[in-house]
């Protein structure tokens, strides 16, 4: 029964990504906004609900100190797997489509807007893993006011940002028949409310299938709450990216991933600093060094080379791979 309910929520997230992906293309469309507003912010920040609730559920509602360790946990876990997994499997799709799909096996991409993402999350991400080591109330809080302002600063840019959304967009599926341009906003509106609202449920019980598989394997709270949860709640990301790069838009398909690793940097952080002790332990420290190191690497190619390369893309794979061998070992 478990595992039917893991396919079938599976099913539900890969259905609620597809039509999010062509409610929100339509979205930026009819309002003239660029790649960087539709796939770095309202993709990004869209599909990053479900692992953005999980941590504030536990920290906030739950009790003992499990429930602070899984809701940092999984703070910490959704910048790792968005910066290691989520890119591995980008760059698999891309390996994947130049075979079935001739397209080209580089993903082409605005370097500006990926590099810029990039940037950003080092910066945030670096001083919130500062502020793990230091222990300082007063130097949260100003951390705090930092991020939520950062962010604030990143999407004002990011909306200005060029870069208009080319390629074909499939008709909106709530509206076959529509006018000659576009579809009535309403439609619109009511597809992406839909769609989001299929990803959270179909996370949720993704999340609950997975834990009890996780527990009934005897693994640690820590493991599930970094390792195994964030899989589940990052799919969302995950299945657009691969949903766009088949559609060969890459820099929305890279963006959904650089913008929710900025999201997921500020928001989600601030909840960990004001509301837990924010005491990173060895494993939540070298998790997020290895997401450093792995964004790293990509955002100095960016600058160099001005473009991705698919291999670096799977890389990714060796940082997540490297990081479960190394996190089973110290805690079972």
């Amino acid at each position: 029964m478990t595992v039917f309910l893991l396919i079938m929520s599976l099913a539900i997230i890969l259905a609620g990504c597809e039509g999010f992906t062509n409610g929100i293309e339509w979205f930026g469309k009819k309002h003239g906004l660029g790649e960087g507003a539709v796939g770095s912010v309202l993709a990004a920040v869209g599909t990053a609900l479900p692992e953005t609730l999980i941590p504030m559920i536990a920290i906030i509602f739950g009790t003992g100190e499990s429930s602070d360790e899984i809701g940092v946990g999984a703070i910490l876990g959704a910048p790792f797997m968005l910066s290691t997994l989520a890119m591995f499997v980008t760059g698999m799709a891309l390996v994947i489509f130049k075979f079935t799909r001739g397209r080209d096996i580089n993903p082409q991409v605005n370097h500006r807007i990926i590099g810029r993402d990039l940037g950003f999350f080092l910066i945030f991400y670096l001083a919130a893993v500062i502020a793990g080591v230091i222990h300082n109330r007063t130097l949260d809080w100003i951390l705090v006011a930092f991020l939520v302002f950062g962010y604030g600063v990143y999407v004002f840019i990011t909306l200005r940002t060029e870069g208009d959304l080319d390629g074909h967009t499939r008709p909106l599926y709530l509206a076959s028949s529509h006018p000659p341009n576009f579809p009535h906003l309403r439609w619109i509106i009511l597809q992406v409310v839909i769609s989001l609202a299929a990803i959270v449920v179909g996370a949720h019980f993704f999340v609950k299938s997975v834990d009890a598989i996780s527990i009934y394997l005897g693994l640690p709270a820590l493991v599930i709450s970094m390792l195994i949860t964030p899989i589940a709640t990052e799919l969302p990301e995950k299945f657009n990216s691969v949903l766009w790069i088949r559609s060969r838009k890459d820099t929305l398909a890279l963006g959904n991933i650089t913008g929710a690793l900025v999201f997921q940097s500020t928001f989600p952080v601030s909840v960990g600093l004001l509301l837990t002790d924010w005491n990173l332990d060895t494993v939540s420290l070298v998790s997020a060094g290895m997401a450093l190191g792995s964004a790293s690497l990509l955002f100095l190619w960016m600058k160099l080379k001005h473009t991705l390369a698919w291999w670096m893309l799977l890389l990714g794979g060796a940082w997540y791979a490297g990081f479960v061998a190394y996190a089973l070992k110290v805690t079972l």
